[in-house]
């Protein structure tokens, strides 16, 4: 009723003392051993066998328990400790011994789900979160994660280049549990830093074990306050993630990008991994240590960048210091780009891509084009040509008398009621308080703040204008 979208966890592993360990003896779903009995062995929470993902009666069974429960209203599926995490070598499955099939496990677990989804659920978008997989994984629309990580800022510290080298080798939302997993160890200040990155990760997930809370909303009041502008921060975000997500399905692109792809014929970025490219045009230097108060920035030299919180230029190709604030990670937004941003919503599904607040960074003459997609956040493989997605493309043009923003958006698209778009644009660093705005010819409205040179105006996108 709250929109809230439950997601299960589940493990590949039956306890001899389930109720279902003898259907699964049964139904022949087990891994066994060489004289073909059910495999068993001690795991910390029981005696224990596994399912064979290998052969047809294993993936039957369990896709028959996921069935059920996606028919109950289950909104994605948590597939944990498929490593498998404990799989001795005596163990036999359909395809081979343990050791031989142990690194695949995760990978045909994954296909088993996806599978399932497109033959029982074919119009159900699936939500595939998993501890485990391999090469290709990710066309079973796989959501991998780090792992237990350690809560700590050594934890903290090696998770943007996990996420990088996974972003490169094709799976593009590796992620961490936002304010680490594992242990008693209590910091605000890094719960905070760690959600703070997070705002620019493919997954915005806090989770952990119990000695300490993970969720915003179980923190004490100060701590929740800070926490919940990260959170406001990952919605307004949603138009330029969804584009980001359109990206990665349709050119491989990681929503995670080294520096290097903005320069890469320059060496000494090819091991940078403590700031790195959200999309195209946010810069992120997320901090990993105590008590910063200053941190270097390199800028990449294809633009020059301004920060987005107080607005200030740096210009591309130097290393700059720059301030460090407890209440945001230095963020910079790429010069003469429009991005999308939208209001803060509760949840996804109150999310209305047909209103949308632009942003943008002046900086003298310059061109650009985006493409933006809108996504209607149910139908699978939703940027296919068959679907017909909707896109907007923005192209920017800049000189000295004038700036040029013109619109245009496939004519027709599967997703209803979103041929107009209407919000406000602001520009940053504006220079001369403009003489007029006009809007398909007609002159319209405006503010400015010679101040802050800051200019905002309302616009209206409808296709057929």
């Amino acid at each position: 009723a709250k929109g809230v979208k439950t997601v299960l966890i589940t493990e590949p592993f039956i306890l001899t003392t389930s109720q279902k360990w003898q259907e699964t003896v049964d139904k022949k779903a087990l891994a066994t051993f060489k004289n073909g009995t059910p495999a068993v062995w001690d795991f910390y929470f029981g005696n224990t066998g596994i399912v064979d993902v290998f052969k047809p009666e294993g993936k039957e069974w369990f896709w028959a328990i996921y069935k059920r429960l996606i028919n109950q209203g289950m909104g994605g599926i948590w597939g944990d400790l498929g490593e498998p995490e404990v799989f001795p070598s005596k163990v036999m499955t359909a395809a081979g011994k343990a050791d031989e099939v142990h690194n695949i496990y995760g990978h045909r677990w994954a296909q088993l789900i996806a599978e399932g989804y497109r033959n029982d659920f074919p119009n159900q978008r699936p939500f595939i979160l998993m501890r485990a997989g391999y090469s290709g994984s990710q066309r079973f629309g796989m959501i991998p994660w780090s792992g237990d990580v350690n809560r700590s800022w050594g934890g903290l510290q090696s998770q943007m280049e996990i996420a990088l080298q996974m972003g490169m080798q094709g799976l593009g939302y590796m992620h961490s549990d936002l304010g680490g997993f594992a242990g008693d160890y209590f910091d605000n200040e890094l719960y905070l830093r760690w959600l703070q990155y997070g705002v620019f990760n493919p997954i915005f997930r806090p989770h952990a074990q119990d000695d300490v809370a993970s969720e915003v909303s179980r923190k004490d009041i100060v701590t929740k306050a800070k926490a919940k502008k990260s959170v406001e921060l990952r919605y307004q975000l949603l138009p330029y993630n969804y584009t980001l997500a359109y990206e990665n399905s349709t050119t491989g692109l990681p929503l995670m990008r080294p520096l290097f792809f903005e320069e890469p014929q320059n060496e000494s970025l090819q091991t940078v991994a403590d700031t790195y490219l959200w999309g195209k045009d946010f810069l992120i230097k997320p901090i990993v240590n105590p008590g910063v108060t200053q941190t270097e920035v390199y800028f990449p030299k294809t633009a020059n960048w301004f920060d987005f919180y107080t607005h200030k230029k740096f210009t591309g190709g130097k290393k700059t210091m720059v301030k460090v604030t407890e209440a945001y990670i230095p963020t910079f937004v790429r010069a003469n780009t429009l991005l999308p941003m939208t209001a803060v919503v509760q949840n996804t599904t109150l999310y209305q891509n047909s209103e949308l607040n632009f942003i943008a960074y002046v900086d003298g003459n310059g061109v650009s084009e985006r493409t933006f997609y809108f996504d209607d956040g149910t139908t699978p493989n939703a940027n296919t040509a068959a679907q017909n997605p909707e896109l907007l493309r923005a192209n920017w043009m800049a000189d000295d008398k004038k700036i040029v923003l013109t619109f245009s958006q496939n004519e027709t698209t599967s997703v209803p009621n979103v041929s107009e778009k209407k919000g406000t644009i602001t520009l940053y660093n504006v220079a001369l308080k403009p003489k007029k705005i006009t809007q398909n010819g007609l002159a319209i409205p405006f503010q400015w703040e010679a101040k802050t040179k800051k200019l905002t105006f309302l616009y209206q996108h409808n296709q057929s204008k």
